[in-house]
């Protein structure tokens, strides 16, 4: 009796150890994920912070380059170096179409050999045009629709996404092919880490390959109702 006792309370307090244990290092990982958490939501913040400054910085200088580019154009010049500086203008204000070395970015929300379970969102077609940007992207194209300042990505209906107002999505899913011309170690690097993993996270196929692209002009119009040139002097 005092032998079946002892042992019953052994494996008790046995189960009692492997119990606390269990406890402590599920005690652990909760603190470890928290941790975890806690510097992405930091990394995040800063990460958000610096595109806002640059997405200032960028509306800046399209303000700036689109008055330059006006003048230009309004004196209807034969100078070479207007000329040159003309195709600058007409290279950042998106009006010309460019080639160069840059990267391909391939992501497909659907399809046999995807395990997507929602579409890719505005909202991440937005956040990779300001990490593209990010990481000193010159000239940048969403399935044939480059990105200027005035670009729109928004969402009609229930499902269709549009890009410079032109519908760039279907139902039943879409291939994204999202170009970009820069320094292709710098692009390939902040797409990898800062937009490949969150997008797979969630099922879709994501391909970045290093390419020599072709990136076509914008073919809308600015309009300035109300802004104008401020004279000097």
């Amino acid at each position: 009796m005092n032998k079946h006792v002892i042992t019953v309370a052994t494996i008790a307090a046995v189960a009692i150890g492997f119990l606390i244990s269990l406890q402590f290092q599920a005690q652990r990982e909760v603190d470890s994920a928290e941790k975890i958490q806690q510097q992405r939501v930091e990394q995040t913040d800063t990460v958000m912070k610096t595109l806002q400054d640059e997405n200032n910085s960028l509306q800046e200088e399209y303000n700036r380059i689109s008055a330059e580019l006006e003048r230009y154009r309004n004196q209807n010049s034969e100078n070479p170096y207007l000329r040159a500086r003309l195709d600058q203008l007409k290279i950042a204000d998106g009006t010309i179409a460019v080639t160069g070395p840059g990267v391909k970015m391939i992501v497909k929300d659907s399809g046999p050999d995807t395990d997507a379970v929602i579409p890719l969102s505005t909202d991440e077609l937005r956040e990779i045009v300001n990490v593209l940007r990010l990481a000193g992207a010159e000239a940048i194209s969403i399935n044939g629709q480059r990105i200027v300042a005035s670009t729109s990505i928004v969402i009609s209906g229930t499902a269709t996404i549009l890009v410079n107002s032109v519908p760039i999505s279907r139902i039943g899913g879409t291939t994204y092919e999202i170009l970009a011309i820069g320094k292709q170690d710098d692009l390939l690097d902040y797409l990898t880490n800062m937009i490949a993993i969150d997008l797979k996270q969630f099922g879709r196929k994501v391909e970045i390959t290093r390419e020599t692209v072709t990136i076509p002009s914008f073919k809308g119009s600015y309009t300035f109702e109300y802004a104008s040139e401020v004279k000097k002097g």
